[in-house]
């Protein structure tokens, strides 16, 4: 079989090799799955950079999603069956025509759903889903701002959010403001033009929940913004991924946007600062991914999410495909096809 393998750190044009490997075989726990489309997230192309922590070592095949049909079948698994078209998330090894996973990481998808298109319910949609209704509780009524609202996870907390009657205030770039109102953002925020800490204090506004991926002092400017009983939630650092690698400097200077926090005005205000990493909830609580990536399709299934997909590529064009999904363009799922 094939897969595509990260070979050196830097620009994806010489960043990766396609190789032929063996074909895995199924744990007794496991599902091997016949591969049609692996999604892309930006994790992949902070890893492509050298700036993720959590990837493997080189050389290393990336991709948490995929979506395609069960080829084999562990002794002990008794859900899923051969030929049974499923989404299924990986502790990397995505980007290959067959993997292995744990059957608990794989839920089915209804008969006729493209793969491609499934595999934003994979890593993005199960964020979403987690950060909404795990990590926090949506009430309606509620102010939240979703930063990078038009991104893979924005756009799924957006609908989220919408469903439970939040009003939303949402960050994007220039170009992408229409389609936040095409989403339901109710207050987007062009934050090439704009403050959004300027505009929302300005609105006398104080938020319920704020969403931040951004981290550093945007991070900090959001904790600022919110009301009694408010909760941030943070799930990633993208002001980290500025150049091919980032100095020790940098590091230290997001660290310190980030500010130092004593528990005791968060007791005072009733207010939460809660962290979120998917792949530790995936490594410690496999039930709660299993839990997240059923919610996701179930909420696809009946309307509440819109599971976009922006572009797909061939295999073999994947440095296109990292090209585009880090040129921050992209307005849905990123994904390349098998077959």
């Amino acid at each position: 079989m094939k897969a595509i393998y990260l070979v050196k750190f830097g620009e994806s044009k010489s960043a990766f090799q396609i190789r032929e490997c063996e074909k895995p075989a199924a744990g007794d726990q496991e599902v091997v799955i016949r591969v049609h489309a692996s999604g892309l997230n930006f994790a992949d192309v902070m890893a492509r950079r050298g700036l993720y922590k959590d990837a493997p070592p080189l050389p290393a095949v990336l991709g948490y999603d995929v979506g395609g049909t069960i080829d084999q079948v562990g002794k002990d698994v008794k859900n899923l069956s051969i030929g049974q078209p499923v989404l299924g998330f990986t502790r990397f090894g995505g980007y290959a025509e067959y993997v292995s996973t744990p059957a608990d990481a794989v839920t089915p998808l209804p008969e006729g759903w493209d793969y491609a298109r499934a595999t934003a319910l994979g890593t993005q949609a199960c964020t979403a889903v987690y950060l909404a209704e795990e990590a926090t509780h949506l009430y309606s009524g509620e102010k939240v701002l979703i930063q990078a609202a038009s991104g893979g996870v924005g756009r799924l907390l957006v609908q989220i959010a919408k469903q439970y009657g939040c009003e939303i205030f949402g960050t994007a770039s220039t170009p992408k403001l229409d389609y936040l109102f095409e989403i339901g953002v109710d207050h987007p925020i062009d934050y090439l033009k704009q403050d959004f800490f300027e505009v929302i204090r300005g609105m006398n506004v104080k938020l319920d929940v704020v969403f931040d991926n951004l981290g550093g002092k945007r991070y900090k400017q959001g904790l600022k913004l919110l009301g009694p009983c408010g909760r941030i939630i943070s799930y990633g650092a993208a002001d980290q991924n500025r150049g091919s690698k980032t100095s020790k400097w940098d590091t230290i200077k997001l660290g310190l946007g980030f500010g130092f926090h004593s528990p005791i005005p968060l007791v005072v205000k009733s207010q939460a600062m809660i962290g979120v990493n998917m792949l530790r909830i995936a490594d410690y609580r496999p039930m709660i991914m299993k839990k997240m990536l059923s919610r996701s399709v179930e909420l696809a299934r009946t309307g509440v999410l819109d599971p976009r997909l922006d572009k797909t590529f061939p295999a073999d064009q994947i440095a296109d495909a990292h090209d585009w999904l880090e040129s921050r363009k992209s307005m849905g799922k990123v994904a390349i096809l098998w077959d």
